[in-house]
């Protein structure tokens, strides 16, 4: 084999090595996720692909006590959105523990099981705060499947020198592409601007510009329409989501010991929340045998 027939079959082969990767590149941006039967997935960022969840850890809503308002107001903008409407964004922020993440799976749940016919399909996608940089892709895959769709990001917040917060403004409202218009964004946070009030401080002090800096900074809040505050209960909104959760779960007690004890029980944990209730209840059921 002489020298120029080498070459030449080397170039030939790293030719179809380069159409192989052509066309490769060329199909990978548009493949689109499947959709299965599931009503919830979870976002793969990494493969470009929903895993179905078959079984989503959530109550009913009507367990969930003493966030009434932000409840009904929540369950409007979703019931808007499935039935083809005008709906907003929303952020659930506040006290921790208090519902946030349980009442957007509830209210997911609860809109789905309707028997309704003016509702479209209504799916939860669940994308992990990790991989926001990716939601812009997430949305284009299904932006033109007929369902519709809520993308939830739980404990959602962002830290000194991160970036990623601007890949979420533009694809919430601003941006020239967009949200798809089957596509809702729902998000929890401990924090109402997403970022640490130092950090938001800190722009103020050393910016030239310190007005225009801390605004690029919130303006990331501003994107959402709804923005529902969860704040910590009393001491008879405790002790009525505690009795919420033994009802529901079919604990046989009296009032006077099971407040006593879960009077007690947040003492210890130095806090009341519907997270410290079902801690108690799950403890309560466990003594007397009972699953939940």
């Amino acid at each position: 084999m002489t020298k120029r027939n080498s070459l030449e079959q080397i170039a030939a082969v790293l030719a179809r090595i380069a159409e192989r990767l052509e066309a490769r590149g060329g199909t990978e941006g548009q493949h689109n996720p499947v959709i299965g039967p599931a009503d919830a997935y979870h976002w793969d960022a990494a493969a470009g692909h929903l895993a179905a969840v078959p079984k989503v850890s959530r109550v009913p809503i009507e367990m969930l006590k003493g966030i009434d308002d932000v409840r009904e107001t929540l369950l409007q903008n979703t019931l808007q959105f499935a039935r083809g409407h005008g709906a907003n964004n929303a952020l659930l922020w506040g006290a921790r523990g208090m519902g946030k993440s349980s009442l957007v799976k509830a209210i997911h749940a609860h809109v789905g099981g309707l028997p309704d016919a003016s509702l479209h399909r209504l799916i939860l996608v669940e994308i992990n705060r990790e991989d926001i940089e990716s939601l812009p892709r997430l949305m284009r895959s299904i932006a033109s499947n007929e369902a519709r769709f809520i993308i939830f990001c739980d404990d959602l917040s962002f830290d000194r020198d991160e970036s990623s917060y601007k890949a979420l403004k533009s694809i919430l409202d601003g941006g020239l592409e967009g949200r798809p218009d089957n596509v809702l964004f729902y998000a929890t946070s401990n924090r109402r601007h997403l970022m640490p009030r130092d950090m938001i401080d800190n722009e103020r002090a050393t910016a030239i510009s310190p007005g225009e800096a801390v605004d690029e900074k919130i303006s990331l809040s501003d994107r959402f329409g709804l923005w529902l505050g969860f704040h910590n209960c009393d001491q008879p909104t405790f002790l009525a989501m505690v009795r919420s959760y033994t009802d529901a779960y079919g604990i046989a007690i009296d009032d006077s010991t099971l407040n006593a004890r879960a009077i007690e029980w947040a003492a210890i944990r130095g806090s009341r929340s519907g997270r410290v209730a079902i801690q108690f209840v799950r403890s309560l059921a466990g003594e007397m045998g009972r699953a939940v």
